[in-house]
């Protein structure tokens, strides 16, 4: 029996929430679940736009899909969300030049299928914490050449820049991952509001601490708040194997 707790939080610094997150324990589709974060970006409120217009076209395309293959419809959804919001962006002048990441996930039995779109992350967090997501962002580009280490990443004037985004050309290029998963093991998506305040490890000692999934989500967003809150913070957490755990 799979488990979710999720949370989206304005942070401390800014005057809207431009990310939006949608969950579903049950079927969307084709799919026996879905978990999505989208971190909007643009001008005056349309950031907020383009992350909520982006995730409920993703969930309805998802719905009425007759697609089997997971990355086939997930891939099919996002492309019409990108399509949507380039030509939205087109014909309104204030929704010019806005865009959104996007990480999606669904748990097929022991396998979690990924998709993701800029710089929001998806985690498998157990006896380590692996991010399975690569941002798609110009600091990300320069660890990956090797031009700078992680350390130096975290603090780069240039970290927000990204480079793959919803919105932001005609064609887009999402990643998908496949990732068995083992009974104790969870799942985390999150946007950059939660990584640039929160170490990863200090993620790991959170979510693999005492409380309930719930206590713990809502651990890691206040810590990010604590940190600076610099960002909108959005968490979603899965417990995909939650029936196969022996809890105390």
């Amino acid at each position: 029996m799979l488990k979710s707790y999720a949370v989206t939080d304005i942070g401390r610094r800014r005057q809207l929430n431009q990310d939006f997150i949608y969950l579903s324990e049950t079927p969307v589709g084709n799919l026996p679940n879905l978990f999505i974060v989208a971190d909007g970006m643009g001008g005056h409120k349309a950031g907020d736009y383009a992350s909520r217009y982006a995730v409920e076209t993703v969930v309805e395309e998802i719905g009425a899909s007759f697609e089997k293959n997971p990355i086939r419809i997930m891939g099919a959804a996002i492309g019409k969300a990108n399509a949507l919001i380039r030509r939205q962006a087109q014909e309104n002048i204030a929704y010019s030049g806005m865009g959104t990441t996007m990480v999606a996930a669904t748990c097929i039995g022991k396998y979690l299928e990924v998709a993701n779109v800029g710089d929001s992350r998806l985690y498998v967090v157990g006896d380590g914490i692996e991010q399975i997501t690569e941002d798609h962002s110009l600091v990300a580009e320069m660890v990956r050449m090797g031009g700078i280490d992680r350390t130096a990443a975290r603090n780069h004037p240039d970290k927000n820049i990204i480079t793959r985004a919803i919105g932001a050309r005609d064609y887009i290029d999402a990643d998908f991952f496949s990732r068995e998963m083992k009974p104790g093991e969870l799942v985390l998506l999150c946007s950059d509001g939660l990584t640039n305040m929160v170490e990863d490890e200090d993620i790991r000692k959170i979510l693999t601490g005492a409380g309930s999934l719930k206590d713990r989500v809502e651990k890691l967003v206040e810590t990010a708040n604590r940190n600076g809150g610099k960002d909108n913070i959005s968490v979603i957490v899965i417990e995909p194997l939650a029936d196969e755990v022996e809890h105390d």
